[in-house]
């Protein structure tokens, strides 16, 4: 060949590769600093965008998702005279094709026998296919121009291309507006190719969500999204961009969920392509390519996809109704049919949801009214009140299942509040849904701090309302009752008041003041607190109950206890009344057994023998403290805790049992049941000990569920109540909280670059019973304790990724049923007392679902499913020091199931 031939291959071949994208940085070619077409070319381009979807752990080629691949052609329209770095192109695609990604789908994938008009829909398919355009300076995107009224769903496809087209030749970090939104971008420069790494936690766009703030309660995500520009010979030839969502329920690890989304464009061929236009002014070229082009924001939109068939709420609910008789509660799929509920109510408007609440009989009214509550939504939070009459008696059941609700309400609004906070105001049929109210209205100013809303009007007037409340209380219920709420709020500015009930209140009244300060974290528990602490403990001003004393001591040694006050206490024992000497002595041996935060300081005392003797530590007694683990890993632990005190005459006068979630540093109450008895010493005429010879009569019951104090129980007040209800005594346990809770709730909608909507949902509920008895046999004298757990828990994980003619997803859910019993019997014939005491955990099932699906929006899908089942053991927990090994769980694997088909 000649060199002239050889030549005019050159020029060709560079032709060639001045392509679509002639990128080379500004030291090769001065005037351009991010991608550049060249005058009079059309590029012809192959782009494809695919999603997979599977657990966080497991291998694409498992996964389902698809594939949506095309053509695209893309030419120059204009540039501006004046500048090489601001252009006008119009991008076109065609010959769209849509495919499973999993390719060992075969004959059951949907897409087969089905062409692209079919899959998409043909006007979905016009408006994919009509061309937009790109309005670029510098390389960033100015406008985004397309047709109105097209459908959003495809419009964030068109956009998820365009957004491809943006970027830069230099290294640095820049904000850069996107499909993602306006995000942190960085940019490294290498010799043949640019990488784009978007900080997608930086992206400012509008989409809802919530989450649990609480951090054993809430889902952990992680983002990425990279996109690789390769270079050859100083020219951009492709584009790959990888975009990965990855959760997982920090409570069950099992709960995980992985998006991965691809996108790539390639240049194929140039073509000669239509003449550059003139003009100055991008807008004037635009109206004469075409005047019904309209800019519409590069930014993804929201769009919601038609559900055809899909039941109505009422048909929805008259499916599942039969699923929620009391008799069921303790079933698994009556959870999971709850959770499904919520859903659909979270769609519903309010005169659907009251047709429902007005017309339900009185059986499964409790559990839809807990659904409803749940839902957390204005239209289920306006059917809800419009249908409670708190004037009334008559449905007190009802009114205190909707508060508990409230209480457990993963993300409560000012709305909410402010609704319970006019609700105190007016008048009740029911005295005990009175302090209801105000006990929910200082949970839900917790929540809403917690979440930065302490500023909100609403939560500030609550603020007052229990802290003036509390101030200028005449009553002693009055008292209770805000100091119940004030524990639930947990006020910094509550605290003084705290200290002042605690210290100069009645007996009842400095307990619950004690117990609200023991709920702070240990920041608040100040040298000033823990003076009036020391006070109580020690009885400088005034002779105070065991149980006030020994919650008192319980704060000081939880709260960094300097060496003095550790002494003190230690000091203490041997001058106390009999069982406080044993109680006192466990709870120091507790601390140091657990190795608690106090346990250093514990032992430098110990190591005085003033402090540290066999007198001290011989004392004898029935009273006892223990803590141990439930579950233990390198990453989370779940513990209980037991205390009981006795009076000197072996009647209980407390007891206290605590299970409480870790991960990390956060925690998570997850339950305590406190039983409280007093004034029982005349039915066995003994001496009440020092400081309790004028208690009246009573035994109750107090919980703190999942961080919320209840409003506690009472099993008789006064003598008179005591006699007739021991006469009248079925033996039947007193229910402190029972119903439905929805405890994990975390929605996420997520704008992915390619154009396409992921949504992530996880929610936990659970059927909850707990109930607690206290009995006593004069002709026996004995005394029994019974606290019941049931609780039957389902947690649910859903991914999706929508087009709006085709989805994929992937559910994963958990279920178990268990039990947990505490019973204490202590026989007071003789001293010491013979004290028999059982923590048991029933055998429970675990199981566990995985289901992946794809699925057209004309309903023809392909559906995954697999089951993993075992059976827990059930186990005997220790409570004395004397058997302090950890119970083992103990696993029997189920084989697994696994089928696949259509649906």
């Amino acid at each position: 060949m000649g060199t002239g031939c050889r030549r005019i291959s050159m020029i060709l071949l560079a032709v060639l590769f001045l392509c679509f994208i002639s990128s080379y940085s500004a030291s090769v070619k001065g005037h351009t600093t991010g991608l550049s077409l060249n005058n009079d070319r059309l590029y012809k381009l192959t782009y494809s965008t695919e999603v997979f979807l599977d657990r966080s752990k497991e291998k694409l080629q498992d996964s389902v998702g698809y594939r949506i691949s095309s053509s695209v052609d893309v030419v120059l329209l204009w540039r501006n005279p004046d500048g090489d770095d601001d252009q006008l192109i119009q991008i076109t695609i065609k010959d769209v094709n849509v495919e499973n990604v999993n390719q060992q789908r075969g004959e059951k994938s949907i897409f087969k026998g089905k062409n692209p008009p079919k899959i998409i829909g043909k006007e979905n398919l016009e408006a994919l296919q009509r061309p937009m355009l790109l309005h670029l300076i510098h390389g960033k995107v100015k406008e985004f121009y397309s047709y109105q009224n097209e459908p959003v769903a495809i419009e964030n496809l068109k956009r998820g291309l365009a957004s491809l087209f943006q970027m830069q030749l230099s290294s640095g970090t820049t904000n850069e507006i996107d499909i993602s939104g306006n995000c942190k971008v960085i940019y490294q420069t290498h010799k043949d190719k640019v990488i784009k790494t978007k900080a997608l936690d930086s992206c400012k766009i509008m989409r809802s969500g919530f989450t649990n703030p609480n951090q054993v309660l809430g889902v952990s995500s992680k983002s990425s999204s990279v996109t690789t520009y390769k270079i050859e010979d100083s020219f951009v030839i492709a584009v790959l961009a990888e975009e990965i969502h990855a959760f997982g329920l920090n409570f069950l690890q099992t709960i995980t969920g992985k998006i991965v989304s691809k996108q790539k464009l390639e240049l194929k061929t140039t073509e000669a392509g239509p003449r550059l236009m003139s003009g100055k002014q991008a807008a004037a070229i635009i109206k004469a390519v075409d005047p019904k082009y309209t800019a519409v924001p590069i930014m993804g939109q929201v769009f919601q996809s038609n559900c055809k068939g899909c039941p109505s709420l009422v048909e929805r609910w008259q499916s599942i109704r039969r699923h929620l008789q009391p008799d069921n509660l303790s079933k698994a799929e009556v959870v999971r049919n709850f959770l499904d509920f919520i859903q659909h109510l979270r769609t519903a408007k309010k005169e659907e949801i009251l047709q429902i609440l007005k017309t339900e009989n009185k059986e499964v009214l409790p559990q839809l009214v807990d659904a409803v509550t749940s839902a957390q939504t204005p239209d289920s939070l306006e059917a809800i009140l419009n249908f409670l009459d708190f004037k009334s008696d008559s449905s007190v059941i009802l009114q205190e299942r909707f508060l508990y609700a409230c209480g457990f309400a993963s993300h409560p609004n000012e709305e909410l509040l402010k609704a319970l906070i006019s609700k105190f105001k007016g008048s009740f049929g029911s005295n005990d849904i009175r302090e209801t109210v105000m006990i929910i209205i200082g949970a839900l100013v917790k929540k809403l701090c917690q979440n930065e809303g302490c500023k909100l009007k609403a939560v500030v007037e609550a603020k007052k309302l229990i802290l003036g409340g509390l101030e200028k209380a005449e009553k002693k219920e009055d008292t209770m009752m805000y100091l119940l709420a004030l524990k639930n709020a947990l006020l910094p500015e509550g605290i003084p008041l705290l200290l002042k009930y605690a210290e100069a209140g009645e007996g009842p009244v400095s307990h619950l003041a004690t117990t609200a300060l023991q709920r702070y974290d240990v920041p608040f528990i100040t040298d000033e607190v823990k003076k009036t602490l020391n006070r109580i403990y020690h009885q400088n001003r005034q002779v105070h109950e065991k149980t006030v004393r020994t919650a008192a001591a319980a704060i000081i040694l939880n709260s960094n206890p300097t060496y003095m006050e550790v002494k003190n206490i230690l000091l203490s024992i041997g001058e106390l009344p009999k069982e406080m000497n044993k109680y006192m002595l466990a709870i120091v041996q507790d601390i140091l057994r657990f190795e608690m935060p106090a346990s250093k300081m514990v032992r430098r005392v110990l190591k005085e023998m003033v402090a540290h003797n066999y007198d001290r530590f011989s004392k004898s007694g029935s009273s006892s403290a223990y803590t141990g683990y439930i579950d233990r890993s390198t990453r989370s632990a779940s513990t209980y805790s037991l205390d009981i005190l006795y009076s000197g005459s072996g009647i209980l006068r407390r007891s206290n049992l605590n299970i409480v979630q870790y991960i990390g540093k956060a925690d998570l109450h997850g339950s305590q049941v406190v039983i409280e008895a007093q004034g029982l010493e005349a039915l066995i005429a003994a001496t009440p000990d020092e400081g309790e010879e004028n208690l009246d009569s009573y035994a109750g019951m107090s919980a703190i569920l999942f961080d919320v104090q209840l409003r506690p129980v009472t099993f008789f007040n006064g003598y008179s109540d005591l006699m007739s209800k021991m006469l009248s005594a079925s033996g039947d346990p007193v229910s402190v909280v029972k119903g439905l809770i929805l405890l994990i709730d975390h929605s996420q909608e997520l704008q992915l670059q390619s154009g396409l909507k992921a949504n992530i949902e996880v929610q936990g509920g659970l059927a909850i019973d707990i109930s607690g008895a206290m009995e006593f046999s004069l002709w026996y004298r004995e005394s029994k304790t019974r606290v019941k757990n049931r609780v039957t828990v389902v947690i649910t994980g859903d991914i999706t990724v929508d087009s709006s003619f085709v989805k994929a997803g992937l559910e994963i859910s958990a279920e178990t049923e268990a039990g947990l019993e505490f019973i204490s019997t202590v026989q007071f014939s003789q001293y010491p007392f013979l004290v028999c005491m059982q923590m048991d955990k029933d055998a429970a099932p675990y199981r566990q679902f995985e289901t992946k699906y794809e699925r057209l929006s004309t309903g023809k899908g392909y559906v995954s499913l697999k089951r993993k089942e075992r059976q827990v053991a059930g186990c005997e927990f220790p409570l004395h020091q004397e058997n302090s090994d950890m119970c083992k769980v103990v696993f029997a694997p189920q084989p697994e199931s696994t089928s696949g088909g259509w649906f």
